[in-house]
């Protein structure tokens, strides 16, 4: 098995993990305002909000990838506003990459916050509003500290995606050794030599256990938690 500590593994790992903890990063907060909207409004056009929410679930990631290439790509409307007025592009970048991994991993991000919403006391949020907590108050020291083992098996649900994503990643911003060659893009490629097999193991070795290790971290976190 190739070395642990070569500098062609460690390039990759490190790359892989800051880009699912920068999509991470991005992707809670607007996870976590739709699914308390969800959770806790009824609209007109709340069933095309969730569809839209859980549309990467179900679209094939090639498809999302270009999408996302036709919107942020250099000469996307986003994209190519992005270029000219911030020197800032997704488009064959590592930024490219946690953006494709951030928006497959929306959905699973979103649904166990959402999940934890639906399911609080009201008479707890409305005892809070009896004691003269506004409705931003209630939120954050109420709703969001239910809500919190909710939100931690979001993050391991996403990070695991992010941590896997493929098909959108490639689409989006190519398979680039050193800049956007994630761990699943690494080992696509690593199977497809003749001598890459060793590395390839190595790789899918240390995504098992760092995605195994995040959820048991999760696991006892929202253990603690349960029990405050």
């Amino acid at each position: 098995m190739s070395s642990l500590f070569s500098p062609e593994v460690w390039q990759i790992v490190t790359l892989s993990v800051k880009v699912s903890f920068v999509a991470m990063i991005f992707t809670l907060p607007l996870a976590t305002a739709i699914a308390y909207l969800l959770a806790t409004r009824r609209f007109r056009g709340w069933h095309l909000l969730n569809a839209l929410c859980h549309l990467p679930l179900v679209l094939p990631p090639v498809i999302t990838g270009y999408l996302l290439l036709v919107a942020f790509g250099p000469n996307g409307m986003i994209g190519s506003f992005l270029k000219s007025v911030l020197g800032f592009t997704f488009a064959f970048n590592w930024t490219g990459a946690a953006l494709a991994a951030g928006v497959m991993s929306f959905p699973l991000v979103m649904r166990p916050i959402r999940l934890a919403f639906e399911v609080q006391d009201r008479q707890v949020l409305d005892s809070a509003k009896t004691l003269g907590a506004n409705r931003w108050a209630g939120f954050f020291s109420v709703s969001l500290p239910l809500a919190m083992p909710g939100l931690i098996a979001g993050c391991v649900l996403g990070f695991a995606k992010a941590l896997g994503e493929f098909g959108a990643t490639i689409t989006l911003v190519s398979n680039i050794p050193g800049e956007t060659q994630t761990l699943a893009l690494a080992v696509y490629s690593l199977l497809q030599s003749p001598t890459g097999d060793e590395t390839a193991l190595t790789l899918i070795v240390i995504g098992v256990v760092i995605s195994f290790g995040a959820i048991l971290v999760s696991e006892v976190i929202a253990g603690r938690l349960g029990r405050r």
